[in-house]
This record gives structure tokens, C-alpha cells and sequence, in this order.
């Protein structure tokens, strides 16, 4: 895979590493960013070899602090960006991707940061990551998918509360309202993360997609729809391995 502009990306054996690379404006998402990442997550989802991902930005002040507004709200016209979103729906791919997508996180977690955040299934965070939708006070609704994902994530009240007020949420009522699954120093987070993906790696990645699609489909179902979904998915299972 070719050089990137906003981005790192390295495989070390089975698991795939994305560095967000744009620490001198605290890792903003720009269109640049957005292009380089559909081509990396399109890699992955193609390649059998990759078994786990982990998100990270680059720098010490934060993972993502959000969208690149400068560029973003002089986008051209709606017709001609309704067209690009649909060429490079980036965070469709984040919800599509077949293998485990593990989100180390830290500093600013700001706007978009937080939206790329709330597409991957685990999210690590170290003590001075700060959580917020600051969309509200900017005139905007936050419109890369937290209306829809932070609700499923941390409840209908907390979400709201969020995106209503616009304020900051740290790493401790980060992990009491459920939006990461754990909170570490900032010197054991990367290596956190990077454990944790080796042990997923272990498994069969069958098996792993398999627990993944399950969950995923099964939240939008109702609970019989969702048990006639895992019944199929690891009937196919038990007929790869026969």
C-alpha cells in the first residue's frame, strides 16, 4: 500500500495499525483524511490476513479534536457532495468491516473524533481523554452518525445530554456511562490495546466475524429476529469446520 498524506498505517502480522497523522491540528479530519482512510479500510476488509485493527492518533494532545471546518463547511455543492459521502462512505465502511476494530484513544476525542470512535466495537482510553460534541454551539447537528450511535452506545438521556450541552466527559464517567470498555495510563495505553488485539488474533477469525456480524445485525432486530440471526451464522460455522 502506497504513502499517506494523514495517515500511518502498518500490519504486523495479523493485526493492522491506523495511525492518525495530523498532530499539528490535533489529528482534524479533513477530506484528505477521509479519502486515505476509505482506501486503508477497504485493504483491510480485503485481506484474509488481517485479524484485528487498532485506531490511534499520532501526538500527544489527541486523538481526533473533530472535523476540519475550514474545509468541511466550504465543501461544494449539496448535489456534488452528496456524491463524494456516497463514493466514500468511510464510516459505512467502519461499521462493515469484518474483523474487530479496537479505538485507543486519548487527548481530544472531539466531534468526529468521537464518531470514528463510536464505529469501532472496543474503545480503550487513557486518564486524559476528553469525550464532547461541541456541533451545538457551532450551528451544526453532528452529522457523522452520533445521533444514531452514541444513543446505542450510552443511553437515549446521556447521549442527548451530550449533544444538547455540548460539554466534556472524562475518562472516568467515560467508562461509568459505557463509552469505553477501559481506561488505562497514557504510557500502557497503545500496548493495551496492541495485547488485546494479539489475543483476539488468536482465535479463529471465523468465528470472531462471525460473533461480530451476529451482534451488529442482531441490535437493529427484535430478540427473535436476532436469535434466528446467531442460529444461521453459527450453523455456517459449525459447516466451514465439518
Amino acid at each position: 500500500m502506497g504513502n499517506f498524506d494523514t495517515l500511518i498505517f502498518e500490519k504486523v502480522d495479523s493485526i493492522a495499525y491506523i495511525t492518525l497523522n495530523r498532530p499539528e491540528v490535533l489529528n482534524a479530519y479533513n477530506m484528505r483524511m477521509r479519502d486515505e482512510l476509505y482506501q486503508v479500510l477497504m485493504a483491510i476488509s480485503d485481506d484474509p490476513e488481517v485479524r484485528v485493527a487498532v485506531l490511534k492518533g499520532a501526538g500527544d494532545k489527541a486523538f481526533c479534536a473533530g472535523a476540519d471546518l475550514t474545509e468541511f463547511l466550504t465543501a461544494p455543492s449539496p448535489t456534488v457532495a452528496r456524491q463524494v459521502r456516497w463514493e466514500r462512505d468511510v464510516w459505512g465502511l467502519f461499521l462493515r468491516c469484518p474483523c474487530p476494530l479496537i479505538a485507543a484513544l486519548h487527548g481530544y476525542v472531539l466531534g468526529s473524533g468521537i464518531e470514528m470512535a463510536l464505529c469501532c466495537d472496543i474503545r480503550i482510553a487513557s486518564e486524559d481523554v476528553q469525550f464532547g460534541l461541541p456541533e451545538v454551539a457551532l450551528g451544526i447537528i453532528p452529522a457523522a452518525g452520533a445521533t444514531q450511535t452514541l444513543p446505542r452506545v450510552v443511553g437515549r438521556a446521556k447521549a442527548l445530554e451530550m449533544m444538547f450541552l455540548g460539554g466534556r466527559v472524562g475518562a472516568s464517567e467515560a467508562l461509568d456511562i459505557g463509552l469505553v470498555n477501559g481506561v488505562v495510563s497514557r504510557s500502557k495505553l497503545y500496548s493495551t490495546a496492541s495485547d488485546m488485539a494479539r489475543r483476539i488474533s488468536q482465535f479463529d477469525p471465523r468465528v470472531v466475524a462471525g460473533i461480530k456480524q451476529a451482534v451488529t445485525r442482531g441490535l437493529d432486530l427484535s430478540l427473535v429476529e436476532g436469535l434466528a440471526i446467531e442460529k444461521i451464522l453459527a450453523g455456517a460455522i459449525i459447516d466451514l469446520k465439518r
